[in-house]
């Protein structure tokens, strides 16, 4: 289910919305990618562009990941919380050879 912003904003939304926060400064998008069963990859930057490497952001748990997972769908996608909002799209890509779930803002 897609969140509901009529309530409380989920967790796992908030660690998305830390990794919004540095997109929009950077002007690039989050990229999350599994490289193992226990955590996702967390990287900025284009996907698209093939001449300029994705930057290292950290990890989130597998389990987190799957949440934000639950609670956003492909394609656009809106947060609110503490007063702002997140506008983003969520798309799928590979990227060599590992699937990865791409946040671009909107």
């Amino acid at each position: 289910m897609p969140y509901d912003p009529q309530g409380q904003t989920p967790e796992p939304l908030l660690t998305l919305v830390e990794y919004l926060e540095l997109s929009l400064d950077a002007g690039e998008c989050v990229v999350m990618m599994r490289h193992g069963t226990d955590v996702c990859a967390v990287y900025l930057g284009d996907p698209a562009d093939e001449d300029n490497e994705l930057t290292g952001h950290g990890t989130i748990a597998a389990d987190v990941t799957e949440e934000i997972l639950e609670l956003t769908r492909a394609g656009v996608n809106r947060i609110t919380t503490g007063g702002q909002t997140y506008r983003f799209v969520r798309s799928f890509a590979h990227i060599a050879d590992v699937g990865a779930v791409i946040f671009a803002p909107a």
